[in-house]
């Protein structure tokens, strides 16, 4: 089981404050995962501008020129935020024995470090 999920509430923990133009400290959404490269694509943070290639859509108008779209960031570099302290937590996990139609099931579930709760 991931430690971070899409859906996820994360804070980036390293890298410039975002008084020097930075990401530190700042909260937002995992929009996706890419567990293949360790990395994380988080709404609001990382973001670059990229320049697309101008060309013609099939009713005749322009497209491209330059916007600002997020780029991914390591998963080393945020952490997951603690729902009930809304600061930053280490995951871990606790097994549950769930019972559903007669058959037990041992079940993973993320808890918060710092406070114990269930995330």
């Amino acid at each position: 089981m991931a430690k971070i999920k899409k859906g996820d509430l994360v804070q980036v923990i390293t890298g410039a404050k975002a008084e020097r133009g930075g990401d530190k400290g700042k909260q937002g959404k995992v929009l996706r995962v890419f567990p293949e490269t360790n990395r994380v694509l988080v709404e609001g943070i990382n973001r670059v501008t990229k320049h697309t290639k101008a060309g013609q859509s099939q009713r005749g108008t322009k497209t491209g020129g330059i916007e600002v779209v997020e780029a991914s960031i390591h998963i080393s570099n945020v952490a997951l935020v603690d729902p009930s302290t809304k600061k930053p937590t280490r995951v871990g996990f606790r097994t549950e024995t769930v019972e559903r139609n007669g058959v037990k099931r041992d079940v993973r579930v993320r808890v918060a470090k710092s406070s114990g709760k269930d995330i």
